[in-house]
């Protein structure tokens, strides 16, 4: 009997994708939430990189590829239901670390306060001069 793939064993969604968060290793901040298809997870795994899958461009973006912001990744996990996963990840590029496109540490740099969507999080470094290609 031969081992089964362990990339069979994720719940992968109709489009071929399952959802992927990143957090820090050192901090357990949350970064990013992000997809990746199969090829994606093989590469991040043989890699020890966050490669995901962009589905606005429908291909792999290894994270850091235009930034220079690359995810180490220490650990995958798979959650309960096999259909998420949390990436154990060092951002590296910038310190403190730059996972979002906003130039903030963390995407999730909006919090909902008395009705409203409060910015939390300072920008560490212009996007214009992260991405200077590519108005965001």
């Amino acid at each position: 009997m031969s081992n089964m793939n362990w990339l069979d064993e994720v719940k992968w969604d109709a489009s071929g994708l399952v959802p992927v968060i990143a957090q820090e290793r050192g901090s357990k901040d949350v970064l990013m939430f992000a997809w990746m298809n199969r090829e994606a997870l093989e590469k991040t795994a043989e890699l020890g990189r966050a490669v995901y899958f962009s589905r606005s461009r429908g291909k792999l973006w290894f994270k850091g590829e235009e930034s220079g912001h690359v995810q180490t990744v220490h650990e995958i996990r798979m959650d309960c239901d096999n259909d998420v996963l949390l990436l154990a990840v060092t951002q590296t590029g910038h310190e403190p670390g730059i996972a979002c496109h906003t130039g903030r540490h963390s995407c999730f740099f909006s919090k909902f306060d008395n009705g409203r969507w409060t910015v939390t999080e300072p920008v560490l470094k212009d996007p214009a001069t992260i991405y200077p290609a590519s108005p965001r």
